[in-house]
């Protein structure tokens, strides 16, 4: 296959300094607050953004030092695919994130609902689209048990 080779384009300011800290999802913590730090020639790409009110941030998970095909997630003591699970230890170590944004000023966007840590480096940002991204009669496969009577399930339970 061809190599492929990304670039930054910016960085994550967040609160999280160890992944201990942070909430499975975003979402689950949702005033926690942080910034993305783009490259000064990326700034002009923020246009518009604002006007959204979720963004998409794709980014590399730096701490990550291995690769698993199979692994176990915070809520779980089986193992599962890593394709069926979202750990860091992934070919490529790419995560992504929902976050809620809060304002964009010059290269910088502010959004809440962080579960990334400080200083990942950003690959992209898209907005999030309900008219594209949302999706009917989802299954969550063995996720869904976690979440029965809409229950928040805590990641520290099987630590």
């Amino acid at each position: 296959m061809e190599q492929l080779i990304m670039h930054p384009i910016g960085i994550i300011h967040s609160p999280y300094k160890e992944s201990k800290d942070m909430p499975i999802q975003g979402r689950f913590k949702a005033d926690a607050e942080a910034w993305i730090e783009l490259e000064d020639k990326f700034a002009g790409g923020l246009k518009d953004l604002d006007e959204f009110s979720h963004a998409i941030i794709l980014y590399y998970f730096h701490k990550s030092q291995s690769e698993e095909i199979e692994g176990r997630p915070f809520l779980e003591t089986d193992k599962h695919g890593i394709f069926a699970i979202r750990s860091p230890h992934r070919p490529n170590h790419i995560g992504f994130s929902i976050v809620k944004i809060k304002k964009v000023e010059a290269n910088k966007l502010y959004f809440t609902e962080v579960d990334v840590l400080d200083r990942t480096p950003v690959l992209d940002i898209k907005p999030y689209v309900s008219h594209f991204d949302s999706r009917n009669d989802v299954k969550c496969g063995w996720l869904d048990k976690h979440f029965k009577d809409e229950n928040i399930p805590d990641k520290t339970i099987l630590k």
